[in-house]
């Protein structure tokens, strides 16, 4: 199964629905964490469970869902304890996209964050990609030192400030030098 790993500590790292019911608590929970960053910094409050609830309808994650992507979730235990979502970039399948990666508070520290980031590479050469690309925010920097540690360089603006208002770094990997 792509994407499919034993992890160190009895983490496994599988493919789920994006509708499944604990695929869109995580997803809920990613949105919610990176929200609150953005608004304690821009507006100095969190968000609303309506804001969340309008951010969920405005970007759903269906992109994430078979053919065009995939959601991996880790879990530990039966446990499931973070996710990331691998899609098709471009139409000529070539690029795929790291997309809401997420782990949970209580698994941060333990290498799952990596683990999760080689699995979505992984299904990503699996498929055929030749570069994985990604976007994120300057205040997220654990997320821009976890991807600069694993090779990510930083590149231009490669999305629309309409497809993505809230992006302000552009990083990519090449698939095809990156140790296997």
């Amino acid at each position: 199964m792509t994407g499919t790993a034993p992890l160190p500590a009895a983490w496994t790292i599988a493919p789920q629905p994006v509708g499944a019911a604990e695929s869109a608590e995580l997803l809920r929970e990613y949105l919610i964490d990176v929200a609150d960053r953005w608004y304690l910094l821009n507006h100095g409050r969190t968000t609303t469970p309506e804001e969340i609830a309008g951010h969920l309808a405005e970007d759903p994650s269906d992109s994430l869902d078979p053919p065009e992507g995939v959601l991996l979730v880790a879990r530990q235990g039966g446990e499931a304890a973070g996710c990331v979502g691998v899609r098709w970039f471009d139409r000529g399948r070539r690029t795929a996209e790291l997309k809401r990666m997420y782990v949970r508070p209580a698994a941060r520290g333990t290498g799952l964050a990596p683990a999760l980031l080689a699995a979505a590479e992984r299904t990503a050469r699996d498929w055929g990609a030749e570069r994985i690309v990604l976007d994120t925010r300057k205040d997220l920097v654990e997320a821009i030192a976890l991807y600069t540690r694993h090779g990510f360089a930083h590149i231009p603006r490669y999305n629309t400030p309409e497809e993505n208002p809230y992006a302000e770094v552009w990083m990519r990997k090449d698939l095809r030098d990156a140790a296997h």
